[in-house]
């Protein structure tokens, strides 16, 4: 039963957006990582036929404490794949059903007039614009390296180094064992698409996280001084915690959300696998936690990353995927609006970065723009990153201060970020944030902006092969 739950959370994962296959199958923590990599890729590949099945012969109706995606992946196994090796009762419960479902595939045959199981499946697409070109990102966790430990590390590995990027170009012409410095993120390598670490030393000890660029931006545009108290609303997986945790040093507090036992479980994993102390983890809806809570009266700093329609994840999904209808929009758009209008609440805020992995207006710059026109002249867009190629869409006057990103035009997944500050009559708030390392060299050692370099220490934790 543990590989179909397993793979049941997987999809259930890439449903909210929470990571690609990889990501959320290494850190499943199932022990046979690959016989469940190839039953959720099975079972996505499978997913239009199964949906169809599963509706003809009426299962979840008649069965209404089976999950949807633990009912495909045991459907899946029954009638496309090797058969139901275990399970439990889900096993007897589908077997129970089992007459139904090959009646229902085989009345789906007849239907497409095709005799192999195979024939079902819809030619496949082309990927997303630009999917195929997005780099391997790799973020080196400062909490237990250094950036040139780790590139020495994978130099002696047969990786070759070319020093930092001077543009998008270099990045799309990776091939091979090279890799470059980001060029705008000073703790950031890049790696050639399709460049797999996650059985690399450096990555099972929690040395390096790999985590998209576009991802990184929230945590590197809150910038939150060490010692800072800081919020992160929807916390899971935990890639932008242990950033946050990395640029604090470990020093302050990190608040952490979300409402799923199993995704806190796996985030506390993680996080104690990168090294992260400075944290509090609660299984709880942002929503409902009280800005007048004593406990959060030093917060200055929240970062919200809310569920949304993950409409800007490459290779996430397959092709065939529906986009969001109009009502799933307005729904997420109904609680984003409520998560940042919520979060603009705490007395003490100074910086709040909003983001989200989506293409949509209506979850992005809408979004920003109700809950800034709700709050009137307390709150405002900072321009974040100007040297940013990509800007938010013409949606309403200061958009242009929020960050895009694409495939296509930036090599990351498709994202939005805003930052925004209080207005308060006197308060010295700054026009812009950092815009690239080579003009905050200090901010990839955790310190403020503006604050004066300090002589880098060189060894932190050295990586032996």
């Amino acid at each position: 039963m543990a590989l179909y739950s397993a793979a049941a959370a997987v999809l259930e994962g890439l449903e909210r957006g929470d990571g690609g296959i990889k990501s959320l199958v290494y850190n499943s923590r199932f022990p046979h990582v690959r016989q469940l990599y190839a039953l959720v890729s099975e079972t996505l590949r499978y997913s239009p036929v199964l949906e169809k099945v599963l509706a003809g012969a009426a299962l979840l109706q008649a069965e209404k404490k089976l999950p949807p995606q633990l009912a495909k992946v045991l459907v899946y196994d029954l009638l496309f794949g090797k058969g139901l090796k275990c399970g439990g009762r889900w096993k007897a419960l589908a077997r129970r059903h089992q007459t139904r479902l090959e009646a229902e595939l085989a009345r789906l045959k007849v239907q497409q007039k095709v005799s192999c199981n195979e024939d079902l499946l819809a030619p496949v697409q082309a990927a997303s614009p630009g999917a195929s070109q997005v780099p391997r990102y790799v973020r080196v966790n400062t909490l237990k390296t250094c950036v040139d430990d780790v590139i020495d590390f994978f130099k002696r590995q047969g990786y070759s180094y070319l020093g930092k990027a001077a543009g998008v170009e270099e990045l799309r012409a990776l091939s091979g064992k090279k890799f470059l410095s980001d060029l705008h993120l000073p703790e950031l390598l890049v790696f050639p698409p399709q460049t797999d670490f996650h059985n690399n030393l450096l990555y099972t000890s929690g040395h390096i996280i790999l985590q998209d660029k576009a991802s990184c931006l929230p945590a590197f545009l809150l910038s939150p001084a060490a010692g800072s108290h800081i919020i992160d609303a929807c916390a899971a997986p935990g890639n932008k915690t242990s950033h946050l945790a990395a640029i604090l040093k470990n020093k302050g507090q990190i608040f952490a959300f979300d409402v799923d036992t199993k995704r806190l479980a796996t985030m506390n994993t993680m996080l104690m696998r990168a090294g992260v102390t400075s944290f509090q983890l609660a299984q709880q809806d942002f929503l409902t936690v009280d800005p007048r809570d004593p406990k959060y009266s030093k917060v200055t700093h929240i970062l919200l990353d809310p569920s949304c329609s993950g409409s800007g994840m490459v290779n996430r999904l397959p092709r065939e995927e529906a986009a969001p209808s109009a009502e799933r929009l307005q729904a997420l758009a109904g609680f984003q609006r409520k998560a940042l209008s919520h979060a603009l609440c705490f007395p003490a805020l100074r910086r709040l970065v909003y983001s989200t992995c989506s293409l949509h207006q209506e979850e992005n710059e809408d979004v920003v723009r109700a809950v800034l026109q709700e709050r009137g002249s307390a709150f405002r867009l900072v321009n974040a990153f100007p040297s940013w190629p990509c800007r938010g869409l013409a949606a309403f006057p200061g958009a242009e201060c929020c960050l895009r990103a694409s495939p296509a035009d930036t090599l990351t997944h498709g994202f939005f970020v805003a930052v925004l500050e209080p207005c308060e009559e006197g308060a010295a708030i700054p026009s812009s944030l950092p815009v690239a390392a080579e003009e905050n060299p200090q901010h990839s050692k955790g310190m403020a902006p503006g604050a004066a370099p300090k002589k880098r220490k060189r060894k932190k934790q050295r990586v032996k092969e």
